[in-house]
């Protein structure tokens, strides 16, 4: 979360200042890009009046900063309470002045607090070309600015993960009353950049400021074919390309390095047990994508399945997806089961379904490696020490992250040993990404647990050949042990008659 902090005098002027002279943001000069902007405005009977009026001065404000215009910044608004309603779509006008005149004529709502509705609603229609979006593949941004003052009535976390995996950046903007843990389950990644908390209307201003330099500060990379494959980042004149934590960008400046060789089948058990709390099961979802990111995917590479558990469900096979994108936008989709914690009953669940080879895991005689990736962050409602030795029987090479108040021992008897390698923990949701390193050394298969390994049908022309020279090599041997034994006997037979 960022708490905009201000000081007493110059928030006193701008107050004092009436709205017509007041300093406006950062005008027009200041270029970033083509953009897909569209305002979400909270207007819930929470919101009264004079206060309505000022987050309507607000929006009037941040255009005169903009640079709208059909091949530029396209503009839209929508307001939310127990319904949704759009004030103008993006294709509705391509001059601010006609914007303004639709801001001062908007009339609230003044009804309940859907934000979760109002977050689909802008995700399945305001940001669809029909309504003025541009096309994906013209690859203007797309950003969502949600300005509310409560708490939500309806499930935000899941709605908002899903525009996120669209495309739409969202900054979410909490007022007085705000929760602040439904304002981070809605914003974009990094938090400390899309999450922005103030203590009255009057304040709001303040975001607008930001708002607009990160806006300019953006411009390289949306004005050009950047290219790259996961971030760009501004510098400047200049830009450059950044990789996920624990890759690394390769020669070409644009691409990320990820695991080439060997292959591995992976089911990842996420606990969604009632004690995460929904916005930090949306940080475990970012972090298995993490993961997800440097793997290289595939149905002859690695095969991803993810099983969420507090009671178990499969929220999808090893078999289902062919490609990263696929898994991580499956993950995003997982909805938040809020439940116990019956670790033990997921180990039983993965050992007897998810590595069968019905859910999409490969037959052994591929000698594919088999690990599995256990997420909790409490002590278990069950007994898990009956499955998790039964894991390591069938081979099954088991990593335990714990966060928060996850139990060592527990985690200590899920992973595979060495304890110092399989077992990782993080004091809390926030601080998880420090631990990709590590699992990606271990689960890597260039640079883990099968570096090397050769994926081969046994019924291939080579292999049976290799089958047959290997066996033929051990029968010639164990031919020439049997004539050895034949005659020691003999002679030990001609000892005793001699003897008699």
């Amino acid at each position: 979360m960022t708490g905009l902090l201000c000081s007493p005098l110059p928030v006193l002027l701008l107050l004092l200042w009436p709205w017509e002279t007041q300093p406006q943001f950062a005008g027009p000069g200041c270029r970033a890009g083509p953009l897909d902007l569209v305002f979400v405005i909270d207007s819930s009977r929470s919101v009264r009046p004079f206060e309505f009026e000022t987050m309507r001065q607000f929006l009037v404000g941040l255009l005169r900063s903009l640079d709208v215009g059909p091949n530029a910044t396209r503009v839209g608004v929508i307001q939310y309470s127990s319904q949704v309603q759009s004030v103008f779509p993006l294709s509705a006008f391509s001059r601010r002045e006609d914007m303004e005149r639709a801001i001062r004529a908007l009339v609230p709502l003044a009804q309940g607090t859907m934000t979760g509705l109002a977050i689909q609603y802008a995700m399945n229609v305001a940001f669809s070309v029909a309504e003025g979006a541009r096309p994906p593949e013209a690859r203007v941004p797309r950003v969502a600015v949600i300005v509310t003052d409560g708490r939500p009535q309806d499930r935000v976390a899941e709605v908002a993960a899903q525009a996120r995996a669209r495309g739409i950046e969202i900054y979410a903007v909490g007022v007085q009353r705000a929760d602040v843990g439904s304002l981070r389950a809605m914003a974009s990644p990094p938090l400390d950049e899309h999450v922005f908390l103030v203590d009255s209307f009057d304040l709001i201003q303040e975001f607008g400021l930001q708002f607009q330099g990160q806006l300019c500060a953006r411009d390289l990379c949306n004005g050009v074919d950047h290219g790259c494959e996961y971030q760009c980042v501004s510098e400047g004149l200049s830009y450059h390309c950044l990789c996920p934590e624990g890759r690394q960008l390769l020669a070409d400046g644009k691409s990320c390095n990820r695991c080439r060789e060997g292959h591995v089948d992976l089911v990842l058990l996420v606990d969604g047990s009632k004690s995460v709390r929904p916005q930090n099961f949306e940080l475990v979802k970012r972090f298995v994508n993490q993961i997800v990111d440097f793997l290289d995917v595939s149905p002859e590479g690695t095969r991803v399945g993810l099983v969420q558990f507090s009671s178990v469900r499969t929220e999808f096979p090893l078999g289902r997806y062919g490609t990263a994108a696929e898994v991580k936008q499956a993950v995003l989709a997982v909805e938040y089961m809020e439940r116990g914690t019956m670790t033990g009953l997921a180990l039983r669940h993965m050992v007897e379904h998810s590595f069968s080879e019905a859910q999409g895991a490969r037959p052994r005689a591929l000698n594919v490696p088999r690990v599995g990736l256990v997420f909790t962050d409490g002590r278990s409602q069950d007994d898990i020490s009956v499955w998790a030795a039964r894991a390591k029987e069938e081979g099954i090479v088991m990593y335990a992250v714990g966060v928060g108040k996850a139990v060592e021992e527990e985690l200590r008897k899920i992973a595979s040993e060495p304890a110092e390698l399989h077992v990782s923990y993080s004091p809390d949701f926030g601080t998880m990404t420090h631990l990709l390193e590590n699992l990606k050394g271990s689960i890597c298969p260039e640079e883990g647990i099968s570096a090397g390994t050769e994926l081969r049908s046994p019924c291939e022309c080579e292999s049976l050949v290799e089958f047959q020279g290997r066996t033929l090599g051990a029968l010639e041997s164990l031919t020439q042990k049997l004539v050895q034994l034949t005659a020691r006997l003999e002679d030990l037979e001609n000892q005793l008659a001699i003897q008699k």
